[in-house]
């Protein structure tokens, strides 16, 4: 009998509607009582097949309102067939029903597979990706094998092309010291000179740079103008012209001398 206002939302408060107890007068029989085993989320809200069992419900307490009393044999026969043309619209509708539901199982079922053959020709798809790249990897590496090939074979045919006669050259020095790209000058390594493991001797190795004794000497060998400096004074610039006038830089050196003070 008692209400109250809260500043929650139902959300915030409760899980499900409430539903509060009720009490049935004698003799009465409510349309209201025919939904009570409808609950929240399973037919609350009532959607369009909720609907459609109240209208078929409602139809039903209908035919039952209209059925002959059972006193006497000829009634009796036309309250059964009555009944069995009900029966019978009872399970056509509930073909109907089953009908309903194994369409949408075939409709979830077409998407599931439907599915499931994306992903696969998505996986297809990916897996020949993979299997043109390594090949695109393999064709690459033989090409450059074979051209790795070719430039060696070129150079073994351009080396048997300079002794065609086979017959035997002596060697000549003034021809390899005017060449800088012959052997002398610019070994190659592939013949077995390896310029790296010489490289010691080319540091510079001095007397008067690696010893204390020698930086001493180097010092006192030097002259007096290195070790000891000498500052002239700079000579006045001259503010005047030869004509007498004062330059426009002198000028400006007395106003900013001015603005600074």
């Amino acid at each position: 009998t008692l209400g109250t206002q809260t500043d929650y939302r139902d959300g915030e408060a409760q899980t499900d509607p409430y539903s509060p107890e009720y009490v049935i007068p004698r003799g009465s029989v409510p349309e209201l009582l025919t939904l009570a085993t409808l609950t929240w989320g399973r037919g609350l809200p009532a959607g369009l097949a909720e609907v459609e069992m109240i209208e078929r419900a409602r139809e039903k307490r209908a035919w039952e309102a209209t059925l002959p009393a059972m006193d006497s044999a000829s009634q009796i026969a036309k309250r059964r067939k009555m009944m069995e043309d009900m029966e019978r619209k009872e399970w056509a509708f509930r073909e109907q029903e089953i009908e309903k539901l194994q369409e949408l199982r075939l409709e979830v079922l077409k998407k599931l597979l439907q599915r499931r053959v994306e992903n696969q020709n998505k996986l297809d798809a990916r897996r020949l990706d993979d299997h043109w790249e390594n090949h695109q990897k393999a064709k690459e590496e033989k090409f450059k094998k074979i051209q790795h090939d070719f430039v060696l074979m070129l150079r073994k045919l351009i080396a048997k092309r300079k002794n065609v006669m086979g017959k035997l050259e002596r060697r000549d020095i003034i021809r390899e010291y005017t060449d800088f790209a012959s052997q002398t000058y610019a070994p190659l390594s592939r013949v077995g000179y390896f310029p790296d493991n010489l490289s010691e001797c080319y540091v510079v190795k001095n007397f008067y740079l690696d010893t204390f004794a020698g930086l001493c000497e180097l010092e006192a060998s030097l002259p007096d103008s290195v070790t000891q400096l000498k500052i002239k004074t700079p000579k006045p610039k001259n503010t005047t012209t030869e004509t007498g006038y004062i330059k426009r830089s002198a000028r400006l050196e007395v106003v900013l001398a001015q603005v600074h003070q």
